[in-house]
Parts: C-alpha cells; structure tokens; sequence
C-alpha cells in the first residue's frame, strides 16, 4: 500500500496495530531538516496515549480504519467454529501467534484468541503466552465496541455466546488481574 492510499480524516476511527483503537484527532506537518512532514495524531482509547504517526508510514506500520460489519460478522463466524489446532510446540506456537498479531488483522487477532482458548482449557498457558490470550481479547472487545458502537461489555456477551458454539469459554477480564 502506498502511502497516497491511506487518507484517513480527522474523527477517523483507526486501529494502531497492538495498540489497539483510536481516534484521529489532528493531522499535522512538521518541519525536519529541509522536508515537511505530514503526521497523523491519534490518541489511543485505551492508554489514552497521543501517538503520532507520519502519513507516507501509516501503511507501513499497519494503521488501518476500525473493521466494518461484514468484516465483524467474518470473525464471529471465525470464532463459532472449532478450530484445527496450532503446532504442539509452545515456542513455534509462540512465534506464530506473535507474527500474526503483529499482522494488525482482526481476522488474524481473533484466531490467536480461540487458539489460546481453546489450549487454556486443555493445559494452564505459559506467562507470555497468557498475555498475549489478554491482548487479543482486548484488542478483539476494544475494536469491535467501535465497530458496532456499544459498550464492550455488550461485545463480550457477543463473544461469550458465539465461542460457546465450538464450546470454548471466553475468558473474563478479571481472570488476567494478577
């Protein structure tokens, strides 16, 4: 993608890969050196950070608008179904987990959760891997609150309901309270 295709306006809801939702709040242009540079200022819901990203970058580091409803009903569809499993060993399933949440997809997001899941519920999941099983929840509930403009405890019920259907149990909030 280049960097002409992404135009995001200010009010955009976007998400920032692994930082979740966010709105733009102020396009901008600073001066470096010789160039001007045009950014994007998001503040990001959850931390309430202010993160500035250049524009020709934003395609590059996976800025892209909230998912639209036809892409929310693809990954409930996603999570209704059983799974086929990821790698046995932890450290593949690791790294694999990791590239895809990196990806910045929901699509992707929500298989890293439902394949954590569904481990959780066979063997307790290692530290790292227990994070990561709270970041694709939040990253998961956060966005698709915006997508549909509700409150995320609605969402969760949503979710609760639809990985119930491949009998896996969604994990609340509080259980990664340590």
């Amino acid at each position: 993608m280049s960097g002409s295709d992404l135009n995001f306006h200010i009010g955009d809801k976007v998400v920032y890969p692994n930082h979740g939702v966010g709105v733009i709040e102020q396009i901008g242009s600073r001066t470096i050196g010789a160039t001007v540079e045009r950014f994007y200022l998001l503040h990001i819901k959850a931390s309430s950070l202010k993160v500035m990203v250049p524009c020709h970058n934003a395609g590059n580091v996976g800025l892209r608008r909230v998912v639209r409803n036809g892409e929310v009903q693809k990954v409930l569809d996603l999570l209704s179904v059983s799974g086929n499993g990821t790698s046995g060993d932890w450290k593949d399933r690791f790294k694999e987990n990791s590239d895809r949440m990196r990806t910045g997809s929901l699509i992707e997001v929500a298989e890293v959760l439902k394949n954590l899941i569904a481990l959780h519920q066979a063997k307790p999941l290692s530290f790292r891997e227990k994070k990561m099983l709270e970041r694709a929840r939040y990253l998961l509930v956060s966005e698709l609150a915006m997508a549909r403009n509700c409150e995320e405890t609605k969402v969760e019920e949503l979710l609760t309901t639809t990985l119930a259907k491949c009998k896996l149990r969604f994990p609340e909030a509080s259980e990664f309270q340590a």
